[in-house]
């Protein structure tokens, strides 16, 4: 049963009126609460979360700047905010597989000093802003997916419609069905994370991006330990590059010691690598085996696992910021600073700009028109300037790992050592990363270690500690624009990379009762890192957000 069918049957779907909807309760939806209802007090401000709690889809390194939070909440620290460890001391290290040459504290660059910084698990940061925005009166509704951008007679965006509850697999209502709500705003700010699947519908629709640079994106992937106490370095901030991204693809990891004999470290790839054999995940675990990364995490156990795409955030890349009726914030426009490896800081922030176009627009009686003071005060804020001082990091790497690291070591360390805060240069991307897989049979296969179970691991003892869920009689959340496409292009040509760019199993090519290969869908496994959306080298597999409070439940992450 289809949509419409859904509302001739069972509608109207129930509607509540706000003067704000804001979807996504990750940092910068959450700012976006926060700052309106200083504002403007009076204001009905709701935020939607598809995840099962505020927090529980959030994934990060993180190291934080607070420069943002303080200009939200200026008292963050007697108000309890964890952030519990600052930064202590800073490695950079080049890898080979069995060596490692730090980096002299002198020589590292400016985006690589975390000087005043915190590392944090993002999760529980996401968890005490709720708790902030819903002490001012902001709504918060856990569970609730919105799946539904919902336009007025004129075109313009008058709020969203959640998914309805109780499909079965076939798209039939089942006796718990219910219909979706409709939350209706004067304005709607979207706040999604990377590759939102309404952000990209409203980029789209609005010809946001028009004019810009394609995005580019990386997947991060991420692990949280609990280590030996006498390997324990609380503050601890370790960068690396090289190995085992040996070819031109991008790439580097991270480890950041927590307090309470915890570590957080991850990999990071860009989504624009050639070879179709590559695996994300399979290079996270071998990196592990680095004596470098090896020597923190021996004689500890793996408690968490999780992967979430990002964006590179070149201001390039940056789409027009409003529409008739609403907003992207966060990176669900593409704020994060990829040259500091950071994105919460400056999610805060656009939040907070797009706040303050939004209270005066309430305060004057306006409703569903475009919100320009928001990207006015984006281009003279200092998260803009910061954004320029790295645009062309990610775009030299595209040039090769050589040649990004000189120019990085140019941009980020001499210009500024001569007085110069923004290089003179912007460089430009012209390729969507979904273009860049090169057929398999031009590409050196890459065979990977298998898995040990004690320093590495595979996919689904990965997803297990993920705590991903999701309800087993639903309609799939991802599925293909032609069926026949993932063996006539996919498997043909670039060896079934769907299967390997996957961080959670999702994807396999089985044998059917036929005697050939089909593609199964797990879905179940999926951790909403939104990877294949963007990495199908066909764009054909469609990802639309499942029931509310499915997916991954990220403890701390």
């Amino acid at each position: 049963m289809n949509a419409v069918e859904l509302l001739e049957r069972f509608g109207p779907r129930e509607a509540m009126d706000y003067d704000v909807v804001i979807v996504g309760g990750g940092p910068a939806g959450l700012a976006t609460a926060i700052r309106v209802k200083q504002l403007h007090a009076d204001a009905s401000v709701v935020v939607l979360e598809k995840g099962a709690e505020p927090g529980a889809h959030i994934l990060s390194g993180a190291v934080m700047d607070p420069r943002a939070l303080t200009e939200l909440l200026p008292d963050w620290k007697s108000l309890g905010a964890p952030l519990l460890q600052p930064v202590t001391g800073d490695d950079v290290l080049f890898l080979s597989e069995f060596g490692s040459r730090r980096v002299p504290d002198w020589l590292v660059p400016r985006n690589l000093h975390n000087d005043g910084c915190y590392i944090v698990q993002l999760g529980h940061v996401v968890k005490w802003l709720a708790e902030q925005a819903e002490s001012l009166g902001v709504e918060i509704f856990p569970g609730f997916a919105a799946a539904e951008v919902l336009f007025d007679e004129q075109g313009r965006v008058k709020g969203v419609a959640t998914g309805h509850q109780g499909l079965g697999k076939d798209g039939e209502p089942t006796a718990s069905f219910q219909l979706g709500m409709e939350l209706l705003g004067r304005y709607t700010v979207f706040a999604e994370g990377a590759r939102g699947h309404l952000g990209r519908q409203l980029i789209e629709r609005f010809k946001l991006a028009e004019g810009k640079d394609p995005q580019s994106f990386a997947l991060g992937l991420k692990e949280l330990w609990e280590i030996d106490q006498a390997k324990a370095q609380p503050g601890l901030v370790v960068h690396t590059a090289g190995w085992p991204m040996t070819d031109e693809s991008f790439g580097g990891g991270f480890l950041y010691h927590l307090s309470g004999n915890l570590v957080t470290l991850g990999l990071v790839v860009g989504l624009d690598y050639s070879n179709p054999w590559l695996s994300p995940f399979e290079e996270f675990q071998r990196w592990k085996t680095q004596p470098a990364i090896r020597a923190h995490l021996e004689s500890g156990k793996r408690i968490g696992y999780g992967a979430r795409a990002i964006n590179n955030g070149t201001p390039q890349a940056l789409p027009k910021l409003v529409f008739p009726g609403g907003a992207l914030v966060g990176c669900d426009a593409g704020f994060l600073n990829a040259a500091r490896i950071k994105g919460s800081h400056a999610a805060i922030k656009s939040g907070m700009l797009c706040a303050e176009a939004i209270a005066p627009a309430l305060a004057a009686g306006r409703s569903h028109d475009e919100l320009s003071a928001f990207p006015a005060a984006f281009e003279t804020s200092w998260l803009k300037r910061e954004l320029d001082q790295q645009r062309n990091f990610k775009l030299w790497f595209k040039k090769g790992p050589r040649i990004g690291q000189v120019m990085t070591g140019v941009e980020q360390w001499l210009l500024p050592k001569l007085g110069v805060t923004t290089p003179p240069w912007t460089l430009h991307n012209s390729r969507p990363d979904h273009l860049a897989l090169r057929p398999a049979d031009e590409c050196a296969r890459i065979e990977y270690p298998k898995p040990d179970g004690t320093l590495s691991f595979d996919r689904l003892s990965s997803v297990f500690v993920s705590n991903t869920n999701h309800a087993e009689d639903q309609p799939a959340h991802l599925t293909l624009k032609d069926a026949s496409v993932p063996l006539a292009v996919n498997l043909a040509r670039y060896a079934g990379p769907e299967s390997r760019y996957c961080p959670a199993g999702v994807y396999e090519f089985v044998l059917g009762a036929d005697g050939q290969e089909r593609l199964q869908i797990n879905a179940q496994n999926c951790v909403h890192c939104k990877t294949c959306d963007i990495k199908d080298p066909t764009q054909n597999i469609v990802w639309v957000a499942p029931e509310g409070g499915g997916g991954p439940t990220y403890a701390g992450m």
